[in-house]
């Protein structure tokens, strides 16, 4: 049974743990904040460090790992994984600090090439697309710190009261506001866009509604709406990266691409995201500890998708016969 059913068949039940979740978020959010941001993510990073790797989880990272990297040692392997928790302890504890982070400039070092340069200074609209590595929720703040209001895109929590704990502390990074993915989402998006605003998104996650691409080799489900929002609305896509340096200090780059548009919509879309996950692998194998390399990115869809997607082709192969 889904959780979303359980909900519905016990609402008092989930109202209460929501509840009780939320109290324990906020508890933590109070807590950590006592404590001076570097002291608390070097605590947290070490915690992970040392735990995490009980996790089941553990072990899906180490076999992404040698399929990407099959000629690295073991030890190796073992120590990207463990840095890659330190890395996400650190930014679970950070982001309960967001709002003094981006008060304290002293902390950031932003490159840009020309049209990023241009985004920084509020003339041009753009898709900022990031991906999981260093403190990703930070890769906005060169564009907030200079006026900009940065509309974000994100997956709401199944907790409504732990989900607007949560919005609280993003909405210094996202002046433009913050939008749950859901049916109104793109129409607000593409007016975002076509006002010359900056919509941030991630896109380094697996979906298996989009299309295939090469990924450390092998073929891995990407996400196709940032090509193909920026290709409708004729903007760049500025693809962002946050590096860890020295514990809570972070060199940030931004890297703007342009989306094909020639007469096969379809095909120009699918070379835009290949393009992007290419230079998502670059940058992921010159940090590789702090990518999330538990995603389930090369996994294949689900029964009941690969079904739904056969049937489609079924029915397209009848109508063009």
């Amino acid at each position: 049974m889904s959780r979303k059913k359980r909900q519905r068949k016990h609402p008092k039940r989930f109202a209460l743990q929501n509840h009780i979740e939320s109290i324990a978020l906020k508890s933590a959010i109070f807590l950590f904040r006592l404590i001076p941001v570097d002291i608390a993510s070097y605590l947290m990073g070490k915690g992970w460090r040392a735990f995490a790797p009980f996790n089941a989880r553990h072990k899906r990272a180490l076999k992404h790992l040698k399929n990407a990297f099959p000629s690295m040692k073991e030890s190796e392997r073992e120590e990207i994984v463990r840095g890659m928790w330190e890395n996400l302890g650190r930014v679970a504890v950070e982001t309960f600090h967001t709002d003094r982070l981006l008060k304290q400039d002293f902390r950031f070092e932003a490159v840009a090439d020309e049209t990023t340069e241009r985004v920084l200074a509020g003339e041009q609209a753009c898709v900022l697309m990031s991906f999981h590595s260093g403190n990703w929720e930070l890769c906005v703040q060169p564009v907030t710190s200079h006026g900009v209001d940065v509309t974000g895109v994100y997956q709401a929590l199944r907790n409504p009261e732990a989900d607007k704990a949560l919005r609280s502390l993003r909405q210094d990074l996202y002046r433009g506001g913050l939008l749950s993915k859901g049916p109104e989402t793109a129409r607000k998006i593409l007016g975002t866009l076509k006002s010359g605003g900056v919509v941030a998104m991630m896109g380094d996650l697996r979906e298996a509604r989009g299309v295939q691409v090469p990924f450390f080799g092998q073929m891995a489900y990407a996400n196709t709406v940032p090509a193909s929002i920026a290709r409708s609305c004729n903007v760049p896509i500025v693809l962002g990266r946050v590096v860890r340096k020295n514990g809570v200090n972070f060199h940030i780059e931004g890297r703007a691409i342009t989306v094909p548009k020639t007469s096969d919509r379809q095909a120009d879309i699918k070379a835009a995201t290949a393009e992007i996950h290419q230079i998502f692998e670059g940058w992921i194998s010159e940090h590789p500890e702090q990518w999330m390399w538990i995603h389930k990115k090369w996994a294949p869809p689900g029964k009941s998708l690969a079904r739904r997607q056969a049937d489609r082709a079924a029915v397209s192969k009848a109508q063009e016969g």
